[in-house]
């Protein structure tokens, strides 16, 4: 009974480290999300043609990084201002806000699993801060754009996202195309930027005006 708990408890320690040891191995290639893996298993398509960040529209990282994660620049993986205000919308009774970085989604999206959960959260809050500290911040836009699902019917990353939403590749998306693909995140299954909706319209509107601000326009040009 004792060697089997021994086991168990080291099968756990390793499936924890190993997200650790593959991190800092993400700095080249094209890793694929657990939500992708999945898919695979389970029969369901799944498209994806990586693109990299430098061959992307200029609009489509700064939409994103303006809908997402407006301090993606300044903070180290985790956004504690963020955190604080959900603690607050908590203890008020209050569950609205993500407050997810990109850094965590990228964390979520390459090692961990979707929903919400407390454990996950636990595993995702150092493995995000430990990513940002052996990826550089263009490597993790990077990654991100090509793993996050942008599509109803298993479209991944930002190239099968824009070709099926607007059917062009996503070096070529207008800034409005850019700021829609932007608005259905995380949620391309209720939300759509081929026919968007007004609330969809409404947020693109917002982000194309936030990716032109003087913050997202500074914080690009630092990932680029």
């Amino acid at each position: 009974m004792r060697r089997a708990i021994r086991v168990i408890l080291l099968v756990i320690f390793l499936a924890i480290l190993l997200p650790y040891l593959l991190a800092p191995l993400y700095a080249a290639g094209h890793p694929v999300s657990t939500l992708m893996i999945g898919r695979w298993l389970t029969g369901q398509p799944v498209t994806r043609d990586w693109v990299d960040l430098d061959a992307m529209s200029p609009a489509l990282p700064a939409s994103v990084v303006g809908a997402e994660d407006a301090k993606f620049c300044r903070h180290h993986g985790i956004d504690w201002d963020s955190v604080s205000e959900i603690i607050e919308d908590a203890q008020d009774g209050e569950f609205v806000r993500g407050g997810s970085t990109i850094t965590q989604q990228v964390a979520k999206n390459l090692f961990l699993w979707p929903g919400r959960s407390v454990i996950r959260k636990a595993l995702e809050f150092p493995l995000a801060l430990w990513i940002d500290f052996v990826l550089p911040k263009k490597r993790i836009l990077e990654l991100y754009l090509n793993i996050a699902e942008l599509g109803p019917g298993g479209q991944f990353g930002a190239e099968a996202g824009s070709r099926y939403a607007f059917g062009r590749p996503a070096s070529s998306l207008s800034a409005r195309e850019a700021a829609l693909l932007a608005s259905i995140l995380p949620n391309p299954i209720t939300r759509s930027a081929k026919k968007p909706g007004r609330g969809v319209s409404r947020m693109a509107g917002t982000y194309m005006a936030r990716a032109r601000s003087p913050e997202i326009l500074h914080c690009w040009g630092r990932g680029r």
